[in-house]
């Protein structure tokens, strides 16, 4: 979906934590297989159990079949990582434990209705309550998994041509439209340049003492560690004062 974005490597795990329920085993790993392999929606949900589970193990490399990929003119071959192959070992094991077998023509990611695959329309409600749940803003949807692949992938290796043939795009330029900004590097800039460990300074040089007691109070703080600060900045003040005063008469004298 244009306009999407990615999701940073804190969110991923913070969205990972939101799956419960009958079949959070799966939907976890709908989400897993997104920002893993950066398949699109329709290419995940197109998965069969024997794609992804031969010679009773992970397959090290993922095809997405030409048959279900976008403008279905050639396959892609997606190397996967240990957070996938993790997934498929989690997600195998609960389609053993729910049907007591391991159909290979079996939608991998299968709905309720046995025999059948979740639509997009589920796969988007899926994904979209986890970034809910998770407390997650901004323009997000299923499309992220794949831009949260690709920035990543590019944010590791700086390989533009890489991320082109991994994402199946035909043009460059249309990878470079996924990875025109790095949403994680632009959010530690942001924090970078915040006022938050200097807005009590900030605040005690702003309003009088009894102001910002009485205001602090009113938000609830625990204002007992900044009536110790005035006091420090009264002593302060009260010595030099002092030292001024001295100072001064012993001029004058």
């Amino acid at each position: 979906m244009k306009g999407t974005r990615p999701l940073s490597t804190e969110e991923i795990l913070k969205v990972s934590e939101q799956f419960t329920g009958t079949y959070r085993i799966r939907n976890r790993a709908l989400f897993m297989f997104g920002v893993s392999v950066g398949g699109r929606i329709s290419e995940l949900l197109a998965l069969k159990v024997g794609d992804v589970w031969q010679n009773e193990r992970p397959v090290t490399d993922l095809i997405f079949a030409k048959s279900v990929v976008k403008g279905k003119e050639n396959s892609r071959v997606i190397p996967t990582n240990q957070d996938c192959r993790e997934a498929i070992t989690f997600l195998i094991g609960w389609h053993n434990a729910t049907y007591g077998d391991l159909l290979k023509a079996r939608p991998l990611f299968i709905s309720r209705k046995a025999g059948k695959a979740l639509t997009r329309t589920q796969g988007h409600r899926i994904i979209c309550e986890a970034f809910s749940q998770a407390g997650l803003n901004g323009r997000l949807a299923t499309h992220s998994l794949r831009k949260t692949f690709a920035q990543r992938l590019y944010d590791s290796t700086s390989d533009l041509a890489l991320c082109q043939e991994l994402l199946g795009h035909k043009n460059i330029s249309t990878t470079r439209q996924y990875l025109s900004v790095s949403y994680e590097k632009c959010k530690k800039a942001v924090e970078a340049i915040e006022l938050h460990d200097n807005r009590m300074c900030i605040l005690l040089h702003s309003t009088s003492d009894n102001d910002l007691i009485v205001e602090l109070q009113t938000r609830g703080y625990d204002i007992s560690s900044i009536i110790d600060q005035l006091r420090v900045e009264r002593r302060k003040n009260h010595k030099a004062k002092i030292i001024h005063f001295i100072t001064h008469k012993a001029v004058n004298e």
